[in-house]
């Protein structure tokens, strides 16, 4: 009895955390002008250094079934389909996904939508070649079942890219108090811990670091541009940025190439790429 009683109370919690993330992204897609998303910007801009290392790792998309896990507005889904992949673009928020379709559609691509969360995937084992999940992990609570659910979902060899916030950078922690009308109140961001336990469902993984002492351009938004964190989304903003605005930032670029692989020093990055892939049957 006590323990159908804890089933059922961690259930519950379980889908009002579910209900908070849809409704808050819902009102996200439902507040964004398909023109406003920087869909090439995503993985091209000179502040994308994420993406741009995992498209380096992933090699040549052609052909590939891909998952787009946490697809949110539908950049990653359309930038993956434009390079020739077969994307299923997944989002726990209904708007999210159809805003994800519809941009598709602007691009003159096409792709597949799932209303899902990452823990309950209604896929098709053994389904994918290629996982992406980036900005989504630090969202879910029980990331054991979304690592299994991943796992289920890729073709044997098949590998996963993911990216999201560190918990450790005091800088981006006070950010985070700061734009808490920007950000839903269950975000957790990773830990040492979180890349165990992916050790656990996949094989070879790996980690990068990203954003050390280039973090001074939230500080710059903030001290010298007076941006509002609760008026304007710093990690969507970086994106606008482009080589002429970011003269002074550059060299800060350069010098966290060699930080992010300091091991202590690393875990003051603000995001971590991680990769892995399901062993060979």
């Amino acid at each position: 009895m006590e323990k159908d009683l804890i089933s059922q109370t961690t259930e519950l919690a379980e889908t009002a955390l579910h209900d908070r993330e849809a409704a808050f992204h819902d009102a996200w897609a439902n507040d964004t002008k398909l023109s406003d998303i920087l869909v090439r910007e995503c993985f091209e801009a000179p502040t994308a250094m994420e993406n741009q290392f995992i498209l380096q790792r992933m090699g040549d998309l052609r052909g590939k079934k891909l998952l787009d896990i946490g697809a949110g507005l539908g950049e990653s889904s359309v930038y993956f389909a434009l390079q020739g992949a077969d994307v299923t673009t997944v989002d726990i928020s209904p708007q999210m996904v159809e805003t994800a379709l519809k941009l598709g559609e602007q691009f003159g691509i096409k792709l597949q939508g799932l209303v899902s969360g990452g823990e309950a995937l209604n896929l098709p084992e053994a389904a994918y070649d290629i996982i992406y999940i980036a900005n989504t992990i630090h969202h879910v609570q029980d990331r054991a079942l979304l690592f299994l659910q991943m796992h289920r979902a890729l073709k044997p060899g098949g590998r996963f890219f993911s990216y999201d916030p560190l918990a450790y950078n005091p800088v981006i922690n006070v950010y985070r108090r700061m734009a808490s009308e920007v950000r839903t109140p269950d975000e957790s961001p990773l830990t040492t811990a979180d890349l165990r336990l992916a050790k656990k469902y996949f094989r070879n993984v790996g980690h990068r670091e990203f954003w050390v002492s280039s973090l001074l351009l939230f500080v710059k938004y903030y001290l010298r541009d007076r941006v509002d964190p609760n008026a304007d989304r710093y990690w969507k903003r970086i994106l606008r940025e482009t080589p002429q605005t970011l003269r002074w930032w550059m060299p800060l670029q350069s010098l966290d190439k060699f930080l992010a692989r300091i091991p202590l020093m690393r875990w003051l990055a603000w995001n971590m790429v991680m990769w892995g892939e399901k062993a060979l049957e």
